[in-house]
């Protein structure tokens, strides 16, 4: 209805729980404006702090209640067939992407040699494990095989001459599972639709090689304030409500991975949906609040 907005139902169900997350924003603000060495200032930063370990809880609790439920979905829809099954439920573990892409096996790559065709697979990678799939039906997946993130290298490849059957348009990356779920080596070669599909792979398949930025390194990082909210459509994409901040990580062909500064969740949106902050004083002021908001949450 135009009358909504055109927003589906689920973004009106969440704005209580946008609303509390931004709370520490608010207060933040207050004592900024509060004179330090005063009564006032010592109550405001004490809500402060008791607000952001509150919205870390709910933040935590919603997750986890988030992923659990998606982890039993996602057990059902596996068939493990011949490959040892693996345990998919745990409240540690979550989906990063999932989504199809063409592959072309190598001479030597096991279930995926030359020989034995070359088509779609569907992947799912979480923050700790790969499994590779085909799909058997619309909610339904035949594995292959997987293997723990920590066995993976990744390696794009950039050249003008794509394996045959791929297009030549195709963005290619290279997949070495140094350890399938027997053991054994795998190699394939993968084609995204685009420079921006591939690098979100990557981005996903290389999760546990990502180090924690310093508070002092994101400064100097670029900094984007949403002008139109943006909610996430893949499991690698992040829900902005307009006026939050951003900090950029990375950038490619239209999209931006990146961190929002009230609570740290980091994903990928549309550039479109963002302007940068060139302001130097509003870029400071923003990772000063950064700084604070992180010493509250963590306490």
């Amino acid at each position: 209805m135009p009358e909504c907005g055109s927003l589906p139902l689920i973004s009106f169900l969440i704005l209580p729980m946008q609303r509390v997350t931004r709370l520490p924003l608010l207060l933040d603000t207050v004592c900024q404006k509060t004179p330090v060495n005063t009564a006032a200032y010592r109550a405001t930063t004490q809500a402060l702090k008791a607000i952001s370990k509150l919205v870390k809880k709910c933040n935590e609790g919603a997750h986890t209640m988030e992923r659990t439920e998606q982890m039993c979905s996602l057990q059902n829809q596996l068939d493990f067939g011949k490959v040892k099954n693996f345990p998919l439920i745990s409240t540690s573990r979550w989906l990063l992407k999932r989504g199809e892409i063409s592959l072309s096996p190598t001479e030597d790559g096991g279930i995926f040699r030359k020989g034995s065709g070359r088509g779609i697979c569907y992947l799912f990678v979480f923050n700790d494990v790969l499994i590779i799939t085909k799909k058997k039906s619309e909610e339904n997946y035949a594995v292959l095989t997987y293997s723990m993130l920590e066995h993976l290298t990744v390696e794009k490849i950039e050249t003008p001459d794509s394996p045959t059957g791929l297009g030549r348009s195709s963005h290619l990356f290279r997949l070495t599972l140094r350890k399938d779920n027997e053991g054994k080596p795998e190699e394939v070669i993968l084609a995204a639709e685009s420079r921006s599909d591939r690098a979100r792979w990557i981005s996903a398949l290389m999760h546990r090689e990502e180090k924690e930025t310093s508070t002092a390194e994101k400064g100097a990082l670029q900094q984007v304030e949403i002008t139109r909210a943006y909610l996430a459509k893949q499991a690698d994409e992040i829900s902005l409500q307009q006026s939050d901040v951003v900090l950029i990580l990375n950038q490619e062909e239209g999209w931006y991975l990146g961190e929002r500064l009230r609570d740290g969740e980091k994903g990928w949106f549309p550039q479109a949906c963002a302007q940068e902050i060139t302001n130097r004083n509003a870029v400071e002021r923003n990772v000063q609040r950064l700084e604070r908001l992180r010493i509250e949450t963590d306490v």
